[in-house]
Parts: structure tokens; C-alpha cells; sequence
């Protein structure tokens, strides 16, 4: 199939472009044929959903940066289109590509959520606290479909295991009932990922993900359901929305939310160029100020790998977005933390087998 890196403006997309992944031997450029094949409009991109049957469930990390250790990711890939994504160049080992194809060509997982019951019931198996949507959001719009995630939570329900779940998306409310009943027993929490109050900065930058009115909604109906909700401002852009901090973090405080973190605008591998691309088409006389303070906070690079560093940054204005985080937390009530404790020792590796208490009922 021939690829084109074409620059293309697609209402409901982020990417501007689709450029071949990194791995790829070759780089196909558009030429002019004679027969003005340049002057057609690019194909309006369709989202192609793939089966990707899995071999295990949980995926696991020892990064310093992130809190927890263990993950099940439903999804690759992700229709929400949010330009800032990190996991945008993981599509590279597909052979596709961080722009368009990571928002057009979602791999899903059948059978993922039997895959977990078995992991979590081998021998030796050890409870630590699992997170969904550590790379793609476990509610984009494929899960109304496959229903993945929610079978997840029934498993982890099912096993008395904990879990935090990470989302933009208004779906996660469909599911309310199976996350209160784990709330209900310390063996859940929710991330919700809040980046803007602006519809139209919104709606270049997230694209197909929930509206600002709508997270808070979100944020509003789990706290009252009694499931700990922790707002998560990421990513902070300078210069684009990082004058919403404060308002971000009262708003989120007013809905109910218990915790706050925030994280700084991460650029990969391929993110950097599209990123940048992205920013010339819709703030064109920002551009040089977001990237500018972006190489300032990163040691003059746009991004910065480094354990400790890749999620905060460094420098005089990395300082001064961690106290003014601090000071909108202190005074809105929020915590200014990693969430809440779960409890790992209600885990049962067999559903089916009685607990202890019922032997002597």
C-alpha cells in the first residue's frame, strides 16, 4: 500500500501528516505524476479497527516516573487523536506511523480479559495494584464495541484485585456500578485526564476525546458515586495551556476530585516533528514561544528521557509550574500526590474458592 506523507488538515484528526515509522527501511515521498494526482484532495482517513490476539495481559515497568507497576492496556493506538500522545511512536513497531495511522488503525484485543484471569490466577502470582490506560485510554470509541475494558473490571472485580484507571473519556460512566462496587472496597481509583476549559484549543488538540464540560461531569458523578477521583493535568504546554493551571485545578476541585498531578509535555522519537508541524498549522505565531520554553525546560532539546526529569522538566520555569501546582492544590483542597492507597489483601487468585471465614460458617 502506498504511503504518502501528505500534509492534511482532517476535521476529527490531530496528526497533520503521516509520515512511516521509524523501524521502516524506506521513505516513500508524494511526486507528480502528469496527471495532477498532487491537486486531489487526500482521502479523508477512516478508522480501521484490528483484532490483535494476545499472548499475555499485563505488561510490566520498574520506571521511577510512574506509579505503579503493573498495566493491561485494552488498546493500541488511539482514536481520541491528541497530538501530544507519547505512546503515538509505540504504532512504529507495527510498521505504521505516529500520525495519522496511530489514530486510524486501532488494534484491539479479543480474548484480553480471559488472558488476565489466567495470569492472575497462576501460582505465584504476586497483588500489585494494575493500571488501565497506562499507554492508550481504555474508554476511546472502540470500547463501546468490544466492551474489553469493562470485562477487564469484571475480572478484577471478580479476583478482589486493585486497579486505577486512567481516561478522557466520558464512557468510563457506563461502568459506574463495577467501579463503585471496588471503590467500595478500597480496590479502586480514576485518573481523569483534564488539559483545557478552551473548546476550540480542545478541539485541535484532543480532537475525538470528551469536552472540557464533560470530564468535569466525569470527575463529578464518580466522586459522588464514592470512587476517588485524582485530576490529572497533562500534558502542561507552555505557552498554550499552561495559564489554565489554576483554573484547571479549582474546576477540578469544585467537581469533586480528591487528588491532583500534573506532568509536562513529553516529545519522543517522531512526536517532536509532528508535534511541531501541528503547532505551525494552528498557532503559527506561537510556535516559536512553545518550543522555545520547551527546549528551555529540557536543556535545550525538546525532550529529555532522563528518569526524574521527562515529567517536570528542569529549570527556573519547571520550579515555578511545580509551586504554582502546589499553591492552586493548597488552596482548592486537593491533595498534591499519587492518589490513594489500595488494598492488596482481598486479592484471590480463585474466585471460586471459599474465604477463610466461610470454612467455619
Amino acid at each position: 500500500m502506498r504511503r504518502e506523507d501528505r500534509h492534511q488538515v482532517a476535521k476529527g484528526r490531530g496528526a497533520v501528516s503521516n509520515p512511516g515509522g521509524r523501524f521502516e527501511g524506506t521513505r516513500l515521498e508524494a511526486a507528480d505524476d502528469g496527471w495532477g494526482s498532487l491537486e486531489e484532495p487526500p482521502r479523508r482517513p477512516e478508522t480501521l479497527l484490528i483484532a490483535d490476539r494476545p499472548r499475555r495481559a499485563i505488561s510490566r515497568n520498574d520506571s521511577p516516573d510512574v506509579p505503579f507497576e503493573q498495566s493491561v492496556n485494552p488498546y493500541q493506538g488511539c482514536e481520541h487523536g491528541c497530538i501530544y500522545c507519547f505512546a503515538r511512536p509505540s504504532h512504529a513497531y507495527w510498521n505504521l506511523g505516529a500520525g495519522l495511522d496511530f489514530e486510524t488503525r486501532i488494534f484491539h484485543k479479543p480474548g484480553l480479559a480471559q488472558r488476565l484471569a489466567e495470569e492472575l490466577a497462576a501460582p505465584g502470582y504476586a497483588c500489585k495494584p494494575i493500571s488501565l490506560g497506562a499507554n492508550t485510554d481504555p474508554y476511546q470509541p472502540a470500547e463501546r464495541e468490544h466492551r474489553t475494558t469493562r470485562a477487564l473490571l469484571e475480572v478484577l472485580l471478580a479476583h478482589g484485585h486493585p486497579v486505577t484507571v486512567v481516561t478522557k473519556g466520558a464512557l468510563v460512566l457506563r461502568d459506574l456500578d463495577l467501579l463503585a462496587a471496588l471503590a467500595q472496597r478500597r480496590l479502586c481509583s480514576v485518573a481523569v485526564s483534564l488539559t483545557t476549559l478552551d473548546d476550540e484549543l480542545k478541539r485541535v488538540l484532543e480532537p475525538r476525546a470528551a469536552a472540557p464540560r464533560s470530564r468535569l461531569r466525569v470527575i463529578r458523578e464518580l466522586a459522588a458515586a464514592g470512587v476517588p477521583v485524582t485530576v490529572l493535568l497533562a500534558p502542561v504546554i507552555p505557552a498554550l495551556n499552561d495559564h489554565e493551571l489554576e483554573a484547571l485545578v479549582g474546576a477540578a476541585a469544585d467537581a469533586g476530585a480528591s487528588n491532583g498531578a500534573f506532568m509536562l509535555l513529553r516529545l519522543p522519537h517522531e512526536l517532536g516533528a509532528l508535534f511541531e508541524q501541528w503547532l505551525r498549522e494552528h498557532y503559527p505565531q506561537r510556535a516559536d514561544r512553545v518550543l522555545n520554553r520547551l527546549r528551555d525546560l529540557r536543556g535545550g532539546r525538546l525532550n529529555d528521557p532522563r528518569f526524574g526529569h521527562r515529567m517536570r522538566g528542569a529549570g527556573p520555569y519547571a520550579a515555578l509550574l511545580s509551586a504554582r501546582f502546589a499553591a492552586a492544590c493548597r488552596r482548592s483542597g486537593l491533595g498534591n500526590g499519587r492518589g490513594p492507597t489500595l488494598d492488596c489483601s482481598q486479592f484471590r487468585g480463585d474466585p471460586a474458592a471459599p474465604r477463610q471465614g466461610e470454612l467455619f460458617g
